[in-house]
């Protein structure tokens, strides 16, 4: 189990079966060991659970929801290309030797197109034909790389190059060319029409081209291809497209135009490419957080930063809405496993019920809290002694405190959306364009007191009557969707608002007509006027503007605008001021950082010089400024490294890296084969090789 270097070999220990069996059973432990209450460890887990699964499935369901659209459009292309083509009006535009092709643009999220790939390819095998293949830039780094690849994932089975070795050719296999694959989808395909005794036996499969279920290879990175070996497959593909019904699938990350940039002009005018869009993934990250985040169906929450932290990770590495699911999940994990009362983060009536099985250990933590000292200093001296003090009061104050909290969640989002429908369309889009962007500002501090709220406010006392009754309905949608007492208050309240407005006469809003000194006061004034006599016109002018009185419109415009302010002075408030905040929301940037903001030069050099804490051997501990002898040979090496200054001597560093390793294997000093490196056979010269330095990297 013990090796004396690590860059010599990479040794595998495999646990026994049964002991892999017996770790996949300790989940449950391992989650609770080391963890800070591990009486409630078990509910905490099941929770953490139960909602890690909820995502997952939702997740896949969004998933296949959201590219339906594009997925149908393809296996109704695919169909096309499996029926007849003398009497499809698609397949009459293409010429008989053209192959059809579909060129997907998924966008620059590529981590998430596995699961588009694997959604089409799953869909295709169902409905369409069984001879799917797709293909990675990565496997095809050549032509006979690619149709080995092509082969092997259509027949299942072993596909023989012609430089391999004959230990190789030994096995049973077949040879890489497209006319073994058309040879064998001939004999798939009469073996598949043939029908039961004394029935007719069809025509044959080559003269009813619309039976031909076509082969599908989907090249998953086209970007990543090697332009040449994809201009060859093509141009050898045409020329079987006659005996062998093939149909390419480009998955694009960038823009159409990639094709012309690969493909010259005499390889793509062999293919009929069809356009396929799919979902933006901007889009796509919408509508996960409007699933996950947005809503008080999901117990656990992100506190503004954390969220900060995964949106710019989305926007700013990968776009991948994969990934970001994956962050909330961290999120998720460590939050139960680090926070003792997460076990209240759950819906209301479990939460309710575990509030009334707390341990004094929890109430402790409980009264530890910052938001709940916060409680405690707004009550009376009185209260405050019973909630420091009292066990069983404190359980009846958490019951009710979680109640609020549940309810603040309820009526929160409904508020939000409202707010977002009517300030999205604004100029300037002064509290964001997407809710997201809202909702950060929400969690951070107060939006009434921000001042882009205040220029909102204003902005909507300016609209028209149309744009705002069609905002006002929007609204009432989403509060009409909502079961809660105030959430229901406020809906009557704003359709009496919009019966007002539907009351409203035309004719009685025209506004009051102005005297016509103040419509044109350039006949009032005398044909020779001097500066100060028009100073005083204007003035007059403006003051009599201020005294106007509004229009009915314009009052009920204004009511309408102060009802909506009230409602986010009421509901929008950020989530630290409500106590117990802490049970659902989780707040550690510095984890979330550590572990998707990944380092791997520091994780690496770290490594490199304490090999002792990630080898878990105290053999290797050394004092600070020391070498160890039986550290693995590339830690020595670049300990040694870490004593030169800018420049390196090659020559020197290997002698002293020598000199190391001999002694750590016994080597006696004295002898003459000390420290000395083995010979190089090398035709250029035979002379010893001079003193180089070369520049550190």
């Amino acid at each position: 189990m013990s090796t004396s270097s690590v860059s010599k070999g990479c040794f595998v220990f495999k646990p026994s079966p049964k002991k892999r069996k017996k770790q996949d059973l300790s989940q449950e432990s391992y989650f609770i060991h080391d963890c800070e209450g591990p009486e409630s460890g078990q509910r905490r887990f099941k929770l953490c659970q139960d909602l890690w699964n909820q995502i997952k499935t939702e997740t896949e369901v969004l998933q296949d929801e959201l590219h339906r659209k594009i997925l149908d459009s393809l296996l109704d292309f695919s169909r096309k290309c499996s029926s007849t083509r003398r009497h499809s009006d698609w397949a009459s535009q293409m010429r008989a030797s053209e192959i059809p092709t579909a060129a997907l643009m998924l966008g620059v999220n590529v981590p998430d197109h596995d699961l588009t790939f694997n959604s089409l390819s799953d869909l295709l095998r169902q409905s369409v034909t069984p001879y799917v293949v797709s293909l990675h830039a990565k496997e095809c780094g050549a032509l006979k790389h690619l149709m080995k690849r092509v082969l092997e994932g259509l027949m299942d089975t072993v596909v023989a190059v012609d430089d391999e070795d004959e230990a190789d050719q030994v096995q049973k296999s077949v040879h890489c060319s497209l006319t073994t694959l058309c040879d064998w989808y001939i004999c798939r395909t009469k073996k598949s029409s043939n029908v039961t005794p004394g029935k007719k036996r069809p025509s044959s499969v080559m003269d009813q081209p619309e039976q031909l279920p076509p082969v599908v290879v989907v090249f998953k990175d086209m970007e990543a291809f090697n332009p040449k070996v994809l201009q060859d497959f093509i141009q050898i593909c045409s020329r079987y497209i006659h005996r062998l019904p093939l149909m390419f699938i480009f998955g694009i990350a960038t823009s159409p135009s990639t094709i012309q940039h690969m493909l010259p002009h005499s390889v793509s005018s062999l293919l009929c490419i069809q356009l396929f869009q799919s979902l933006s993934c901007t889009e796509h990250l919408a509508t996960v957080i409007d699933k996950f985040i947005l809503t008080h169906h999901f117990p656990f929450k992100l506190t503004e930063k954390v969220l900060s932290v995964l949106v710019s990770i989305f926007f700013f590495h990968d776009f991948s809405v994969r990934n970001f699911i994956k962050g909330l999940q961290l999120a998720l994990l460590e939050h139960f496993y680090a926070q003792p009362l997460s076990v209240l983060c759950c819906g209301k009536e479990v939460a309710l019920r575990n509030a009334t099985q707390l341990d004094h250990s929890d109430l402790e933590r409980i009264r530890q809290l910052p938001s709940f000292k916060r409680y405690v200093e707004r009550q009376e001296a009185e209260e405050q002694v019973n909630l420091m003090k009292d066990d069983s009061y404190l359980k009846e104050v958490c019951h009710k405190l979680m109640k609020n909290l549940h309810k603040y969640h309820k009526n929160y989002y409904p508020v939000l959306r409202c707010l977002h429908t009517l300030t999205s369309a604004l100029p300037r889009h002064l509290l964001g364009k997407q809710i997201r962007e809202l909702h950060e500002t929400c969690l951070r501090s107060n939006v009434w007191e921000q001042e882009n709220y205040q220029s909102a406010m204003k902005l909507l006392k300016m609209r028209a009557k149309d744009e705002l009754l069609l905002l006002l309905q929007k609204c009432a949608e989403i509060l009409r969707s909502v079961r809660s007492k105030k959430m229901k208050n406020a809906l009557k309240q704003l359709e009496e608002l919009l019966c007002r407005f539907q009351q409203l006469d035309a004719s009685t809003d025209v506004a009051p007509i102005e005297d016509e000194c103040l419509v044109s006061p350039v006949k009032n004034l005398p044909k020779k006027t001097d500066l100060f006599q028009l100073q005083k016109t204007l003035l007059e002018m403006k003051e009599s503007r201020r005294s106007k009185k509004l229009s009915s419109f314009e009052i009920l415009r204004n009511e309408t605008v102060d009802f909506i302010d009230g409602l986010v002075r009421s509901h929008l408030w950020p989530p630290e001021s409500q106590p117990l905040h802490e049970v659902c929301y989780y707040s550690s940037v510095a984890t979330v950082k550590h572990h998707l903001n990944a380092t791997p030069r520091t994780s690496i050099q770290v490594a490199l010089s304490n090999p002792d804490h990630y080898l878990e051997n105290d053999s290797l501990k050394t004092e600070d400024g020391t070498l160890s002898s039986a550290a693995p040979d590339i830690c020595i090496a670049y300990k040694l490294h870490l004593e030169c200054g800018r420049l390196i001597n090659l020559y020197d560093w290997l002698e002293a890296y020598a000199t190391v390793v001999s002694a750590a294997e016994g080597v006696d000093p004295n002898e003459d084969a000390f420290g000395k490196v083995d010979e190089v056979n090398t035709p250029v010269s035979s002379a010893p090789c001079p003193s180089w330095s070369f520049w550190a990297l």
